[in-house]
């Protein structure tokens, strides 16, 4: 079960990074810049993904992040160097072009990967190598999120059912969602401020592949949260300036 595990992780990771990476080709080739332009961003792209992807695998089989005793523990850096990075994006001028010609629902599709997360680390904890508090048999609910993706997407974006402001609501809570097992699980690890003592602790997402999941897939899935929320917000639309009164009279 555990091989079966590890190749779900790396065939999981690679899928959405697919799925990303088409999502931008085909948004490339409809933004409305030089081709330059758009051959530049998508080979940085690449380049970019290929170097972290690289290094987070490299020192992870090396033992590099491992290691628990320094502070912050070294695993944290697989976190915050993936968040400094999309925020540097989601303030970016370039990223409101893209957003503009990508349908909104293939954003939130995309977030039904995290039911298949959700999956691979309960079968991790029925091995006995991640505690309890970090799948849905205890404080982990992200589950919900990848459930109610494709609803939102459908219902909301694609049949217009639902009101924009629902998707709006539905991605702060996937936002707090994921900041609830972020925090669960950094307070799983074997430092200092641990607080859940329960064994085993968290020092498989140390250890290759695993390390993909909080240096690319919660990436993604936050990422993708910020996304959405902008483009939905770029899509309001604006109220009609009103008319003077005496421009009014004088058109009756």
């Amino acid at each position: 079960m555990y091989i079966l595990t590890q190749l779900g992780f790396i065939v999981l990771t690679l899928l959405c990074l697919w799925a990303i990476l088409r999502q931008l080709h085909q948004a490339l080739s409809k933004a409305d810049w030089s081709e330059t332009k758009k051959q530049r961003l998508w080979i940085r792209t690449l380049m970019g993904l290929g170097a972290w992807l690289l290094f987070i695998s490299v020192a992870s089989l090396s033992g590099f992040f491992s290691d628990f005793s320094s502070f912050p523990p070294r695993v944290v850096t697989v976190i915050t160097i993936p968040f400094i990075t999309i925020l540097l994006i989601i303030f970016s001028r370039s990223i409101n072009a893209i957003l503009k010609v990508i349908p909104p629902q293939n954003l939130l599709y995309i977030q039904a990967f995290r039911v298949i997360v959700e999956v691979l680390l309960w079968m991790l904890f029925l091995q006995e190598l991640l505690p309890e508090q970090m799948t849905f048999e205890g404080r982990n609910w992200d589950i919900l999120v990848g459930l109610t993706a494709p609803l939102m997407a459908y219902f909301g974006l694609v049949r217009e059912n639902w009101s924009r402001s629902l998707i709006i609501v539905w991605n702060v809570l996937g936002l707090m969602l994921l900041a609830n097992i972020v925090t669960i699980a950094i307070l799983s690890m074997p430092t200092p401020f641990r607080v859940f003592t329960n064994e085993p602790s968290n020092t498989i997402v140390a250890t290759f592949p695993f390390v993909w999941l909080p240096g690319v897939l919660v990436p993604i899935a936050y990422s993708i949260h910020f996304f959405s929320l902008k483009q939905l917000l770029l899509s309001q639309p604006t109220a009609p300036e009103e008319k003077p009164a005496q421009e009014v009279v004088e058109n009756e």
